[in-house]
């Protein structure tokens, strides 16, 4: 009898510890447990740790509830100003309701990539160029917005949303390589003008000082000759200013004038001996007359009179 008793413990002890086996479950503590009995919900999650179950009547199903990453894939489309563009964005989301996260939907992670990627053409095709290159946070709330209106009944929450990459096509960057250049031009030709300007009030308030005090010219210019002498030239080009040569010119001391010196406009007083030829000849010009002109040459070099006096 006693030994039939212990048979039968034994065989019970087996068989709790087979049901024990099969019904035992673990819910990890990032995972909750759906449990379905005969294919209807049953309430309640169930929490992480040791959970049991009916062996052949209940199935438990596991949710994970962490963050969850999902790349959406390359979306091309045209922009609002006609351009044609690539973008690829990332979408961070977890479920926050496990029960509908199954029932509501087949395959939330697909169903919520497929209305992310929806979502992002149809931002593609309400946006500017300009605001998918430098204006991407309010991008992004919008297109959380679009995604996350749908995915609240599928008991999933939408964490972030995140435009990664937008391409361009060749000519729209070589356009925009342009524009840039162009504009980086126009400002560095704005800060040249704003120099000049500049420079020219410093040195036109350094030429009235110089003018008041000229031998601020000079040592400017020996400022300027120390200079150029330090670099260890063999030639030094010097400038001679015209100014500094009215400033030598005003520095310099007048020479007195001689008594018996003439008048520089005064003419001057013809010889004695012209006047005197000039009385004889009976002329009233004081100044002597000119010689006669000499004969004529012949073509052999001899002069005519000498010619007539052997004929």
């Amino acid at each position: 009898m006693v030994e039939e008793l212990l048979t039968a413990a034994v065989a019970a002890a087996a068989g709790v510890m087979v049901y024990t086996g099969v019904a035992a479950r673990v819910v990890k503590q990032y995972e909750r447990g759906v449990v379905f009995r005969f294919g209807r919900l049953r309430e309640g999650v169930r929490g992480p740790g040791f959970t049991m179950v009916l062996p052949f009547v209940d199935r438990l199903r596991k949710v994970n509830m962490q963050i969850v990453t999902l790349p959406v894939p390359a979306q091309e489309g045209i922009t609002r100003d006609n351009v044609t563009v690539r973008v690829d964005a990332v979408v961070y989301f977890k479920v926050v309701d496990p029960a509908n996260a199954i029932i509501e939907v087949e395959d939330y992670r697909f169903a919520v990539s497929q209305m992310a990627q929806t979502s992002l053409r149809s931002i593609i095709g309400k946006s500017d160029l300009d605001d998918l290159l430098s204006n991407r946070e309010q991008l992004n709330q919008g297109l959380e917005l679009m995604i996350d209106s749908p995915a609240v009944g599928w008991g999933v929450q939408i964490d972030r949303v995140e435009i990664k990459d937008v391409s361009l096509p060749e000519t729209m960057k070589r356009s925009m390589a342009r524009q840039a250049e162009a504009d980086r031009e126009r400002r560095a030709r704005v800060i040249n003008a704003d120099a000049e300007l500049q420079a020219s009030k410093k040195l036109a308030q350094a030429a009235a000082v110089m003018s008041e005090q000229p031998a601020a010219l000079q040592l400017r210019l020996l400022q300027t000759v120390v200079a150029v002498a330090a670099e260890k030239n063999s030639t030094l080009v010097l400038p001679f200013p015209v100014e500094l040569l009215r400033f030598l010119e005003r520095a310099a001391p007048t020479p007195a004038a001689a008594p018996d010196a003439p008048a520089p406009d005064a003419p001057a007083a013809p010889a004695p001996d012209a006047i005197g030829r000039g009385r004889a000849a009976g002329g009233l010009s004081p100044v002597a007359s000119p010689p006669p002109p000499p004969p004529p040459a012949r073509p052999d070099g001899r002069p005519e009179g000498r010619r007539a006096e052997s004929a």
